[in-house]
């Protein structure tokens, strides 16, 4: 018995020796949102395919809370070994930082960029308040009455809140944002007609769109988008300055040895780049990039002074 009792605990404490090997040789990658979002969904098909490249377990922890800074925090106190990734959208590594007083992270700082995941475009959705079908009809409406200056935006302080104030600049309008809990309230006012408008991103906003319920006079990005080819660009309609994509990317932790974090670059790009990722990630409305951490490190640099000036301009400060 007692012979027996030695080998159950030897056989025990290999088996906790041999977990806790496996899950010192395992990645995670934060999503600051619960499952289900867009995060989430770019970061579980591609820790499919990064498991394979990396040779070890990818797990998807979701830390959902505070517009993903919780997840954000989380990277920023992890140990700069590569090992914890975070895939995150603009909103938490640029526009974030730009306009919280209280903010816990430095992107430049604490985060070492991997590569850019994903692109998405901004939509301007127009109701029957309006009568527009075309984004100079809805321009010619607003500017036909002083008192027409409200567009809807799917959280305050979010890029398509100040996307509606660039908006506004571009067309010599004082624009005023009415904020909602979500993308889904806005567009049901939008097609309800209590709010004439709104600035969302574009692939939550096509199904009602392509039903008829609302309608789309413009888009944000430097070409049409494959999911709404029909609809033309705002650069397209005579506004270059109104143009910007949105974006998701990986980051790990700054600090974490380059040769670790070259291999997470070119897994995560390799994932996003795979077939049948990218028509998945097509699908709902996301243009696949994949890209180097140096092109992630421009981007954000280019987002950074993109947005800073407009939103300095909008005296939006969060606390």
């Amino acid at each position: 018995m007692q012979a027996f009792t030695r080998t159950l605990l030897t056989a025990c404490l290999a088996f906790t020796a041999q977990s806790a090997m496996a899950q010192d040789n395992s990645y995670r990658i934060l999503v600051g949102f619960a499952p289900g979002g867009g995060a989430d969904l770019i970061a579980r098909l591609a820790a499919d395919k990064m498991r394979d490249a990396l040779g070890a377990p990818v797990v998807v922890e979701n830390r959902p809370g505070a517009g993903g800074q919780i997840a954000a925090d989380a990277l920023r106190m992890s140990k700069p070994d590569g090992r914890t990734l975070m895939v995150a959208p603009v909103a938490v590594t640029v526009i974030a930082p730009l306009t919280y007083r209280k903010i816990s992270y430095v992107p430049s700082r604490d985060f070492a960029p991997v590569s850019l995941a994903v692109n998405f475009q901004l939509a301007l959705t127009v109701g029957p308040a309006s009568g527009a079908k075309t984004l100079p009809e809805f321009v010619a409406w607003l500017k036909a009455d002083a008192r027409r200056t409200s567009f809807g935006v799917p959280a305050v302080g979010s890029l398509p809140h100040f996307f509606g104030l660039l908006f506004g600049r571009a067309i010599g309008i004082d624009m005023q944002h009415v904020p909602y809990k979500g993308g889904a309230p806005l567009l049901n006012d939008i097609a309800g007609g209590q709010v004439p408008a709104g600035f969302d991103v574009l692939s939550e906003a096509i199904t009602l769109h392509k039903a008829g319920k609302v309608r789309i006079v413009a888009t944000s990005g430097s070409k049409r988008s494959p999911i709404a080819s029909e609809i033309p660009t705002f650069t397209e309609l005579g506004f270059p300055q109104i143009q910007g994509d949105g974006f998701f990317a990986f980051h790990a932790r700054a600090g974490s040895p380059q040769d670790t974090l070259d291999r997470l670059s070119a897994a995560a790009a390799a994932a996003i780049k795979a077939p049948d990722v990218s028509a998945r990630l097509l699908s709902i409305g996301f243009e696949p990039v994949g890209s180097t951490s140096a092109e992630l490190a421009r981007r954000m640099s280019e987002d950074t002074a993109k947005w800073g000036p407009v939103v300095k301009a909008s005296g939006f400060v969060a606390d």
